[in-house]
């Protein structure tokens, strides 16, 4: 099949990212500005009047186009002042659509509101132009290994089944940040947090161990049973909505099931634990599923340089560490009266008041589990260089270029290879974490905890990269052949939800536009082999 989406996805990205020559005359930045000395020769040459400065804005919408230009405001102004004739702004900017619409990468330029010059530019075109144009050489990230390192983690999917497209959105947009970075010749280190101790991954093997009554054995035969177009990962996101199923009664709408919940409790303290038939069945398909999900990441040349194992903190006592250096820096205290009675919170105010912000500055609850936002405090810290502990590590996967992706363990110096010389990870001087908008509120709180116990690294060492979640609109959902009730064709659109089995799967989408790329190319140069269209 066609390699169109992930060709056109990377080509795109990296030509817009890439490091151009001072003579290139495609880049956007060398476009806006001849744009702006139209605006100026066209306004001395109409107007009689010199502008300064021509400010552009980019629109908040991409409907409106691609560049804006205010300057028939201030032009209007400036011609009064001259002249003492006025002229109404939009007038001007009718006058100087028509200058800016005759440059070679401008589609079409629109007059809005009360005189504001939205310009289209023409993609196509300006696609053509990227790829006629010989970049330089790619910028050496880092010469030198002492340079201070940027650390950044995102996709981080909990490994209990395939990728989704939301999964897709935190991916690229993290992938493009760290080309960002490297292109201006920062140090960076790529991560890719797996959460193989939490709830997800626990209730996929619940579903293994009470729905198809499997062991690790009988788990492993299914795997390589399993054909190329549904692999593990596929097989167990439909094992996760079953469970969803299972737990309510196979009433979706219905009430959880006291005693079956308790089967996941069960399995959440096994993982815990570790060193049991439990954890190594879950061990098993989290780290297949790990291993379907950067194929996946692979169609888009999306890599990393670590995979961080939430087990692997729990086992070499990261957070105990952390709870120690908080409790000396004074950051959380023992609640002994209120709803909060017998929890370790940490006492910022909090934005709202809300109960769910609350819940949020909890660090330890009363029944003694620490919470997500503890755990990704010890994490920070360690990513930061200020908890003074370590992992030890081993390769996990070897790129085609032979970049190697590294895992953390427990184990002392596994599987380490004289060839593959590892780095040292961590220690970075700012972190960025690319985590949905949902999170914002506890990534303040992770970043403000890191700062109380370490102030000379600050609040600003902690950057959290936010944005909105991906959904479905009905329409698209009925296309993908997702079944809705009535209620849910009514609504604007569809949250996707892992435990009702609504979502779409990453590697489908894929295949679904190569499928539409390959049938565009097929119609458009129906003279080309099918090898050359595919090409």
């Amino acid at each position: 099949m066609a390699q169109q989406l992930s060709y056109t996805l990377r080509f795109c990205r990296n030509q817009y990212l890439r490091r151009r020559g001072p003579n290139s005359d495609v880049s956007l930045i060398k476009i806006q500005e001849r744009l702006k000395q139209e605006v100026r020769r066209t306004a001395l040459e109409l107007f009689g009047v010199e502008l300064e400065q021509v400010n552009a804005e980019t629109p908040p919408r991409p409907e409106l186009g691609d560049l804006a230009f205010p300057v028939s405001f201030e032009l209007a102004k400036l011609i009064k002042q001259a002249s003492g004739v006025k002229v109404a702004p939009r007038s001007i900017a009718e006058q100087l659509k028509t200058k800016l619409e005759a440059a070679a990468e401008v589609s079409r330029v629109e007059v809005a509101g009360a005189g504001y010059l939205n310009v289209f530019f023409d993609r196509a075109k300006l696609l053509a132009l990227f790829a006629a144009e010989k970049p330089i050489e790619p910028t050496e990230v880092s010469p030198f290994p002492d340079r201070p390192k940027k650390m950044v983690e995102h996709t981080s999917i909990n490994p209990n089944k395939a990728a989704h497209i939301g999964h897709v959105r935190n991916a690229v947009l993290g992938d493009t940040f760290v080309r960002i970075l490297q292109a201006a010749a920062e140090r960076v280190e790529v991560q890719n947090y797996i959460d193989n101790t939490g709830v997800q991954v626990a209730d996929v093997v619940v579903g293994f161990m009470h729905i198809e009554q499997m062991d690790l054995q009988e788990i492993k035969a299914l795997d390589s049973s399993l054909p190329a177009d549904r692999p593990f990962a596929y097989y167990c996101w439909d094992l996760y909505t079953k469970v969803g199923h299972f737990y309510r009664d196979g009433n979706p709408s219905g009430e959880p099931n006291a005693e079956r919940l308790r089967l996941r409790t069960e399995v959440l303290h096994a993982l815990e634990e570790g060193n049991n038939p439990v954890a190594a069945l879950a061990d098993y398909v989290a780290t297949r599923n790990v291993e379907c999900i950067l194929d996946t990441m692979e169609r888009l040349e999306i890599r990393y340089d670590l995979l961080a194992r939430e087990s692997d903190i729990l086992h070499l006592h990261f957070w105990d560490r952390a709870f120690e250096l908080m409790k000396q820096a004074g950051v959380i205290r023992l609640e002994n009266r209120g709803k909060h009675a017998g929890c370790w919170v940490m006492p910022f105010e909090s934005h709202t008041g809300t109960d769910e912000h609350e819940s949020d500055k909890i660090i330890v609850r009363s029944n003694g589990t620490v919470t997500y936002t503890g755990k990704d405090i010890a994490y920070q810290l360690w990513k930061l260089g200020q908890l003074g502990l370590d992992f030890n590590y081993k390769p996990f996967r070897t790129y085609p270029d032979l970049h190697v992706a590294w895992v953390t363990t427990t184990e002392p110096n596994a599987e380490i290879l004289p060839e593959v010389p590892r780095p040292n990870f961590g220690g970075g001087v700012k972190v960025y974490n690319v985590i949905d908008s949902r999170q914002s509120y506890p990534q303040e709180i992770v970043a403000r905890g890191v700062a109380a116990v370490v102030p000379e690294v600050g609040a600003d060492a902690s950057v959290h990269l936010s944005y909105e979640m991906v959904a479905l609109s009905p329409a698209a959902c009925e296309e993908l052949g997702i079944e809705l009730s009535e209620e849910d064709r009514a609504r604007p659109y569809i949250e996707m939800s892992g435990r009702k089995g609504l979502g779409v799967k990453a590697d489908d989408l894929i295949d679904r536009l190569e499928a539409d790329a390959l049938r565009e190319v097929a119609s458009r140069h129906a003279e080309l082999s099918l090898e050359e269209q595919s090409a």
